[in-house]
């Protein structure tokens, strides 16, 4: 018996597809009309949980997808932050697709999956990033999903601003070492505290930081003082108790830090996990923590909802109602990422919002089903993100009394 899961052929031969494609492509091919190009839309009308705005992943998958096919893909460039709407009225389109219509009409499914998924991934993790853009954080959420998307997972996660992530399939994608602590497996198997640091400590290869969990058996700053003791260098410790003293996390952080101070342990740093999330983390930050865990709420982020729909048929505009037809020129601000459509011909011109000239908003990936240009490495998407993260805090800051 196999996994549940679709394999790569089945996903590119249109498996994962949803009924309704399969029987409107099978219509289409008996009048003969499966060759009539369409030019279609990838967008949204808003983003879950009122965010202003989010990072783009899983172009590159899109990409694959459609490698091969007779269709030309624009997309905005994997990692870019965009706003909904655009500042005249349209949704903004994060990506398009162009070509005869039978020649995409199948992969519709897959692609919004592609998309929609990672996306909020990515999005959710800049959004904490741009709350604690100095710790250290790591995508722990891989074990609240399905094995088989682990790597899409991690690397969403890591193009959106993590540090590191946890799991080795995820880690080999991004082209990073794996980064984790320990289980409180460890600690229950080998016997004790102690010997379970040491024994980490004799065991992890040298290039691996040591960072030990520390609440297994007693409590969290006796444990801490044991690890501090039995590992020289001890990089730092973890928490892992979100519920621990009666639900006061913070103060347990400001505890933990005391202690490792007071007995001249100042270089280890407080990492902590457990029911992390971008809403409960200003405590959290404020009590001098080092170091973030992110799990379920970053495999778990809230999927966009990205629609496809076709704006043009046969080169005339053609949509449903309650979309923009028509062929359009996309511009984007680099500065306050609004985005702008125009009619096709027409230039860009200034931004409405902050007077800074706009820029042409989309990449070309396919010719024809042919790679135009070669795929960016992730530490080159997530420094992309990076810089827009801190051109957006400080457009924050500008705005602050």
């Amino acid at each position: 018996m196999r996994f549940h899961t679709a394999s790569d052929a089945m996903i590119r031969r249109g498996e994962t597809t949803d009924l309704y494609f399969a029987t409107t492509e099978q219509i289409l091919r008996k009048r003969r009309l499966d060759r009539v190009s369409a030019l279609a839309e990838v967008t949204t009308a808003l983003l879950p949980r009122g965010w202003p705005w989010g990072v783009l992943c899983g172009a590159e998958e899109a990409v694959r997808l459609f490698e091969g096919r007779h269709v030309d893909l624009f997309t905005l460039p994997e990692g870019t932050l965009f706003r909904p709407l655009c500042l005249n009225g349209p949704r903004f389109p994060v990506a398009t697709l162009e070509g005869p219509y039978g020649a995409y009409c199948r992969y519709e499914t897959a692609l919004l999956g592609l998309l929609c998924q990672a996306t909020g991934i990515a999005t959710s993790a800049a959004r904490i990033r741009l709350k604690a853009p100095t710790q250290h954080i790591l995508s722990f959420g891989v074990r609240r999903m399905h094995p088989a998307i682990a790597p899409m997972i991690d690397r969403a996660a890591y193009l959106g601003g993590c540090d590191g992530v946890s799991s080795l399939a995820g880690a080999a994608l991004v082209g990073e070492r794996p980064q984790g602590t320990m289980p409180h497996a460890l600690t229950i198997m080998v016997g004790s505290q102690h010997d379970a640091f040491q024994a980490l400590d004799a065991h992890l290869p040298k290039a691996h930081p040591r960072v030990a969990l520390v609440d297994t058996y007693s409590d969290e700053v006796a444990e801490t003082l044991v690890a501090a003791k039995a590992v020289p260098n001890l990089v730092g410790v973890r928490l892992d108790t979100p519920s621990s003293r009666r639900g006061n996390f913070p103060e347990l952080i400001r505890e933990v830090r005391w202690t490792l101070d007071y007995h001249g342990f100042n270089q280890v740093k407080i990492y902590v996990s457990g029911g992390l999330d971008e809403e409960n983390l200003d405590p959290i930050l404020a009590a001098g923590v080092d170091g973030l865990g992110i799990g379920t709420n970053l495999s778990n982020a809230p999927t966009i909802n990205f629609a496809l729909d076709i704006v043009e048929r046969a080169g005339a505009p053609a949509a449903k109602r309650g979309k923009f037809t028509g062929r359009k020129a996309l511009f984007r601000c680099p500065a306050c990422f609004w985005g702008m459509a125009r009619k096709p011909g027409e230039a860009g011109g200034k931004c409405t919002r902050c007077g800074e000239t706009l820029e042409p908003a989309l990449v070309q990936r396919l010719r024809r089903g042919r790679r135009v240009g070669r795929p960016e490495s992730a530490k080159r998407i997530r420094a992309r993100v990076l810089a827009q993260l801190d051109l957006l805090r400080e457009s924050e800051k500008a705005k602050a009394p």
